[in-house]
C-alpha cells in the first residue's frame, strides 16, 4: 500500500484519513444569481455541520444523452460565474473539462480541474489536465476496474502534479442502470491517492429515460453514509433547489433544503470512522 497523500486545495485539505470534504453544487450552471443561491445554502449547511467543501459547476455537459439535452452556459461565461463564486465565497472551485485546448483557460479561473468517466482515459486530456499543476478529480468509468485506476493516476503524476483524486461514480450493471461497488473505495484508496465518492451519479441510470438520464435520489444518502463508514477523502454531491425541473440530471440531484439533514448523519459516521484509526488502516492495508 502506497502511502496516504494529501491534496490541499485553498483551505481545504483531502486525504483519506482526514475529515471528509464535501464537493457540492448543481450539475450544471444556469446563472450568476443562481449560483450564488446555491453557494450561500450549501455553505450554510457546510458551516452548521463543520464541514469543508467546494463549490461545483459544469459550464458545459458535453454528454448528454440526446442531441436536444441542455448543455448549459458555455466555457467564456461560465468561467466568469465561477470566478465570482470564488471570490465572494471564498471556497474553491470545480469543473469539467473535456478536451486538451480547455485545461490551461480552465485552471486560470478553477482550483480543480476534473475529468468525466467517460474520459478517464484520455491520455491527452489527462496529460494536459496534469500539466496545469492545479488539483484534477478523476471520475472512475463506469466500464473500468477500479485497480485501473492506477494507471489514470500514473498519467497525471507524469507531469510531476501530484494533486490527484480518484472518484468512484459507479458501475455499468446491464443497460441503462448503475451500481456501487463499494470494495472500489478501499482498492483506489492503496494507491494512496485521496477516494472521493460521488454519491448523486452512482445513483443515475444512464440514458434511462429515453433521450435523458433518470434516477433514484432516495439511494444518494444511504450510499453516501456507506462510503463513509468504509473510509474516504470526500463525498461529491450535486444538489438543487428544485432538481425536478433542473436542466439536467434532475432525478438524482439532492434537494439542497435536506443538504443540513443528509451532513449531519455524514458528519457522525466520518467522525466515527476516522476517529478508529485502527480499523481504517486496516481497510486501506
Amino acid at each position: 500500500m502506497s502511502p496516504v497523500r494529501t491534496v490541499t486545495i485553498g483551505n481545504v485539505t483531502i486525504a483519506n484519513d482526514a475529515p471528509f470534504a464535501l464537493i457540492a453544487g448543481p450539475c450544471q450552471l444556469e446563472s450568476l444569481d443562481h449560483a450564488r443561491m446555491l453557494a450561500e445554502k450549501i455553505a450554510a449547511a457546510a458551516d452548521q455541520n463543520q464541514t469543508q467543501w467546494i463549490f461545483k459547476a459544469s459550464y458545459d455537459k458535453a454528454n448528454r444523452s440526446s442531441l436536444q439535452g441542455k448543455r448549459g452556459l458555455g466555457m467564456d461565461e461560465g468561467l466568469k460565474i465561477l470566478q465570482t463564486i470564488r471570490s465572494e465565497f471564498g471556497v474553491p472551485v470545480l469543473t469539467d473539462v473535456h478536451e486538451t485546448s480547455q485545461c490551461a483557460t480552465v485552471a486560470e479561473v478553477v482550483d480543480v480541474l476534473q475529468i468525466p468517466a467517460f474520459l478517464c482515459r484520455q491520455t491527452d486530456l489527462l496529460l494536459a489536465a496534469g500539466e496545469t499543476g492545479k488539483a484534477v478529480n478523476v471520475k472512475k468509468g463506469q466500464f473500468l476496474a477500479p485497480w485501473d485506476m492506477a494507471n489514470v493516476a500514473d498519467k497525471i503524476a507524469s507531469t510531476g502534479n501530484e494533486q490527484i483524486m480518484l472518484c468512484e461514480r459507479g458501475t455499468s450493471f446491464g443497460y441503462n442502470m448503475l451500481v456501487s461497488d463499494m470494495r472500489s473505495l478501499p482498492i483506489m484508496g492503496q494507491t494512496g491517492r485521496p477516494v472521493v465518492f460521488d454519491a448523486t451519479h452512482s445513483v443515475q441510470m444512464p440514458g434511462g429515460q429515453g433521450t435523458s438520464s433518470g434516477g433514484k435520489r432516495e439511494y444518494v444518502e444511504p450510499l453516501a453514509r456507506a462510503a463513509l463508514a468504509i473510509g474516504c477523502a470526500a463525498v461529491f454531491m450535486e444538489t438543487h433547489e428544485d432538481p425536478d425541473n433542473a436542466p439536467s440530471d434532475g432525478p438524482n440531484m439532492v434537494p439542497v433544503e435536506v443538504l443540513d439533514h443528509i451532513l449531519h448523519g455524514l458528519r457522525a459516521i466520518d467522525d466515527l470512522t476516522k476517529g478508529r484509526t485502527e480499523a481504517l488502516d486496516a481497510i486501506f492495508a
